[in-house]
């Protein structure tokens, strides 16, 4: 069994026991809280494929938090050439890690 989730704007296949970095969420904040991701677009369970129009009411995917963390640094570098502009600067995602617990149809 497997469900499609929408979480902070982007789309991810789920199955029971993933672990999945997504987006940080504001009402997780320690290890362990409950995580419910209502915004389910499909459930696929063998051969009983259920879509939503644009959301399935009723299903449901519960998940655990594992950890809030930080992702790797990226570096920006603007440029333009024959003016001496140059900047410089660095970002880091705040990422939530994820266990799914069970998917409720």
């Amino acid at each position: 069994m497997f469900a499609i989730i929408k979480t902070g704007g982007k789309q991810y296949q789920v199955a029971k026991g993933d672990t999945l970095k997504v987006e940080k969420l504001a009402k997780a904040k320690k290890t362990g809280d409950k995580v419910v991701f209502d915004k389910v677009l499909l459930v696929s369970d063998k051969d009983k494929v259920t879509l939503g129009k644009p959301y399935i009411t009723k299903a449901k995917v519960e998940a655990s938090l594992v950890r809030n963390f930080k992702d790797k640094k990226i570096d920006v570098l603007k440029y333009k050439n024959k003016i001496r502009y140059r900047k410089h600067y660095g970002h880091r995602q705040n990422l939530a890690e994820v266990k799914i617990e069970k998917i409720v149809v």
